[in-house]
């Protein structure tokens, strides 16, 4: 038996039928059509764009009963700040939420609206209901805290601003930023809107860092597990290179090791000082030896064949180097301010000429200020010599920089023949 239902087009009354299930099928997809068309315009428009107000008009001509393009309009009146317009702005935000009751961004526009206006109990009650409706999310805590906040009420407001933290970076760093405005820079008062977990003492450890506060941020980073510090390299890198370039060498280190770089560093101690381990990119470290390359006539290579001990030394080949100023070679060390240290080190010179002769150079890393230098390199050609600078860390001084220098003797002044350095040893 066919379940197909002939339909007889040419009688009279079932064409009349047809054509007006046509119409109607016409007519609800126009209107789905302009509904979509003024949605689609008065969400692409900026409330700064020039043609806002036409297009706001042109999205609400279209699809009347919705809310973006209200929304539009009254973000318009809004913009003007004079009671008129103020007034306007709101009944037409309450037309928005009326359109569209179910979604919190328009109560949280409305809210604003009545706190522009001065009425703040409602603008309260708006906020309010936009975070009830969507208690999880970020954005209405971020809305009512600062609501808060502005009204002088932070008790209330870093309640909820602790809770727009809640896996959420951006507002994270931003909520960190309003405390320790608000609260004139006391870590104990930030410390509060931190919720427990690991992520959350890294972003803070991390917005210490950029701070420059380097106990802080070593201090907040430790209370992270060795297992959860793991999960963060990017943190610790950022906050390690942070730290070092703001000069906080002894609190870098320590980030600088659960990276994985420096591991073998240690405070008060030169690292890699029979260079018995190959110089690396100085890009990779932070207290090794950074070797600067780019001039040809200068050749800076580890040496198995000439060594005072252990298996290696470092091999300096200079070939008419005429530059004025030398660093190519230097490392930071940790050290502890007004200690007295001496710095220990063989050399050995093969047909070394300049008038400008190399020597070792030890300065203060927090200011660039030399501390002490060792005598100049003997000329000529000689077999290994012991060198010693004795040297005691200013007070400020959190780390100093151990570099091979030159004395000045002109703009075009080149030095010929080969240095080794090994076995360099700090003591205090």
């Amino acid at each position: 038996m066919s379940d197909l239902v002939t339909v007889d087009s040419k009688n009279r009354n079932v064409r009349i039928v047809i054509i007006a299930a046509v119409v109607v099928a016409l007519l609800f997809g126009w209107v789905g059509v302009r509904r979509q068309m003024g949605n689609l315009i008065a969400e692409m428009t900026m409330v700064a764009d020039p043609t806002a107000p036409d297009v706001a008009k042109l999205a609400l001509s279209l699809a009347p009963s919705d809310p973006l393009g209200m929304w539009l309009r009254a973000s318009l009146e809004k913009s003007v700040f004079t009671p008129e317009r103020t007034e306007a702005a709101i009944l037409m935000f309450e037309e928005t939420v009326r359109l569209a009751p179910k979604d919190y961004r328009w109560w949280i526009e409305l809210g604003r609206a009545y706190e522009q206006a001065d009425r703040i109990d409602k603008a309260e009650t708006a906020l309010r209901y936009a975070v009830n409706m969507t208690p999880t999310y970020n954005y209405p805590r971020w809305q009512i805290g600062n609501f808060y906040l502005r009204q002088g009420r932070p008790d209330e407001a870093f309640i909820e601003l602790k809770a727009a933290t809640i896996n959420n970076f951006a507002y994270r760093e931003q909520v960190y930023s309003l405390a320790w405005d608000y609260f004139d820079k006391d870590p104990s008062m930030v410390e509060k809107l931190v919720i427990d977990q690991p992520d959350a003492y890294a972003s803070l450890a991390l917005f210490y860092a950029v701070r420059g506060r380097a106990p802080d941020a070593l201090r907040v980073w430790n209370k992270i597990s060795d297992k959860d510090k793991a999960d963060y390299p990017q943190f610790v890198k950022l906050m390690s290179q942070g730290l070092y370039e703001k000069r906080f060498f002894r609190q870098a280190l320590d980030f600088a090791k659960d990276t994985g770089i420096d591991v073998d560093s240690v405070p008060m101690t030169v690292t890699n000082g029979g260079f018995e381990s190959a110089l690396g990119n100085p890009e990779d470290t932070y207290f090794g030896w950074k070797l600067v390359r780019g001039d040809g006539k200068l050749d800076v290579s580890s040496d198995s064949s000439v060594k005072h001990g252990g298996g290696r030394s470092l091999r300096l080949a200079f070939r008419g180097y005429s530059k004025p100023y030398l660093a190519n070679l230097f490392q930071t060390v940790v050290v502890e301010p007004g200690k007295a240290y001496r710095l220990r080190f063989w050399l050995r010179t093969e047909n070394l000429k300049s008038a400008g002769v190399p020597q070792i150079d030890i300065v203060n890393a927090n200011d660039d200020k030399l501390i002490a230098a060792s005598r100049p390199f003997p000329l000529g050609t000689n077999d290994w010599q012991e060198f010693t600078i004795d040297l005691t860390a200013p007070g400020n001084c959190e780390g100093i920089s151990i570099r091979t220098t030159r004395a000045f003797c002109g703009d075009n002044c080149p030095i010929l023949g080969i240095v080794w350095y090994d076995d360099f040893v700090l003591s205090n």
